[in-house]
């Protein structure tokens, strides 16, 4: 391997850096931790960082995962260095070659998306991943997120630990200047990694980095502690945030529906229009999905809530619907699967779960006294709607048509053309888990077929 051009050796120096001061406040997570690993590019800060790590535990309680992303001349030397160092260090060592596809988000989003999907899939429960990013990286994140616009979420920058896969992520450098550790690894003599893409000023982080600054630098010496004050400031807002919201939800009589959930419409719009926009940002996160950004917000406030409730309005993001129907405003997961077309048809021997085409579920289980009569059917035809269907529920004297019921038993739209139809020869006999047609109800001693629509997205 070319040292000289991919790596960089130190000289001596006094180092600031204690494995004691760094891991302060992990010690007893470290200790009590079934599983640690740190993720290793081989980079100054990762290279820091598992030194660190080494002074402070046994290496054989530490493994490495090195990502091999094939985007660099170079990568095949990285890897072998990252080996070369875990075996002296005494470490074990995670080597995977992934596969990178540019997205709409850009290169470096993809390789980040990647790493991470190594990482969730090499976590085992309550395990730890620790990464090396440190108070640059945070400057660099926040000012890049300042530029694009991000609000109060955005500017708290990297955060020092989260949840990952079936583990947590824990960053114990990210209050410690990049100097530090440079000093730190002088001091140790450490040989480190230099990635020539971090010179390429295409990418706006580099920009930021070795342009914009280094400027600021000359200014303000201490730029990096009052971005960092920034950035916990806007931490504290996100929280205050996020309080309120899940405040204002809790009076908003919320409630689990198929897909999603709801709230009433009238008590959200008598808030006041920032307390509105602040509950749209985080009713999503709420539910564990991704938070709404401004534009959909916007697009909310300004389209769907103002929009006549005959034209059926909705907002539509990748994985997620906003809509509304009778004075509720619904927010829906979206499973990506398109709905089955009128010719769908199968038969269902009810005696195992069914995956419908959109991904939603129908299971049968036996029932005394409710659901369908189960004398004469061997099995059930599913169907969806086409159009014309009539039908008589049990315990009314006339039929009608399945369009009229639907919206008499409130159904909402965006699930009429998706409610499975239960058939027996040619007979419609039950409509998903709303009603049994007359005729083929189970006596209140019977045996019936009580049979759930289990709608987890639309």
């Amino acid at each position: 391997m070319n040292k000289g051009n991919s790596l960089k050796r130190a000289s001596k120096q006094q180092s600031a850096v204690t494995a004691a001061a760094v891991f302060a406040d992990w010690f007893d997570q470290l200790e009590a931790a079934p599983q640690i690993l740190v993720g290793f590019s081989g980079g100054l800060d990762s290279t820091v960082l598992l030194h660190l790590l080494c002074e402070l535990l046994p290496p054989e309680r530490i493994t490495a995962v090195h990502i091999h992303h094939g985007l660099s001349a170079n990568a095949d030397d990285w890897q072998q260095h990252a080996k070369t160092l875990c075996h002296s260090l005494g470490v074990r060592l995670i080597s995977e070659s992934v596969v990178v596809n540019k997205t709409g988000a850009g290169l470096e989003s993809a390789a980040r998306d990647a790493r991470y999907k190594v990482f969730e899939e090499h976590l085992i429960e309550d395990g730890l991943l620790l990464l090396g990013h440190h108070a640059d990286d945070q400057v660099e994140t926040v000012l890049f997120r300042l530029l694009r616009g991000s609000g109060a979420r955005g500017l708290s920058g990297i955060p020092q630990t989260r949840a990952v896969g079936a583990g947590h992520l824990i960053r114990p450098l990210l209050n410690q200047p990049k100097s530090r550790l440079q000093a730190y690894a002088e001091a140790q003599q450490l040989v480190w990694i230099e990635d020539e893409s971090n010179q390429q000023e295409q990418f706006d982080r580099n920009y930021l980095r070795n342009s914009v600054i280094p400027t600021l630098a000359e200014r303000w010496p201490d730029y990096v502690q009052g971005v960092m004050r920034s950035a916990e400031q806007s931490g504290q807002a996100d929280q205050l945030a996020d309080s309120v919201a899940r405040a204002d939800l809790g009076l908003l009589d919320p409630r689990p529906e198929r897909g999603g959930w709801s709230l009433d419409l009238n008590q959200f719009i008598a808030l006041e229009p920032l307390r509105q926009k602040n509950l749209l940002r985080y009713w999503p996160e709420v539910q564990g999905m991704p938070p709404l950004g401004q534009t959909f917000i916007d697009e909310v406030m300004y389209s769907l809530l103002t929009a006549r409730e005959d034209s059926e309005p909705k907002v539509v993001r990748a994985d997620l619907q906003l809509c509304r129907y009778r004075q509720r405003l619904y927010l829906l997961r979206l499973s990506g699967r398109p709905k089955a077309d009128l010719d769908f048809c199968l038969f269902w021997p009810a005696d195992e779960s069914l995956v419908l085409p959109d991904g939603n579920l129908l299971i049968a289980e036996s029932a005394r006294g409710e659901g369908l009569r189960l004398n004469n059917i061997e099995r059930l035809q599913v169907r969806f709607r086409r159009g014309g269907e009539r039908c008589q529920p049990a315990g009314r004297e006339h039929s009608n048509s399945l369009k009229k019921l639907l919206q008499e038993f409130g159904l909402e739209p965006w699930w009429r053309e998706r409610v499975p139809l239960f058939y027996s020869d040619e007979q419609l006999v039950a409509v998903g888990d709303l009603w049994v047609c007359e005729g083929w109800q189970v006596g209140p001693q019977m045996e019936g077929l009580k049979i759930t629509w289990q709608t987890n997205s639309l």
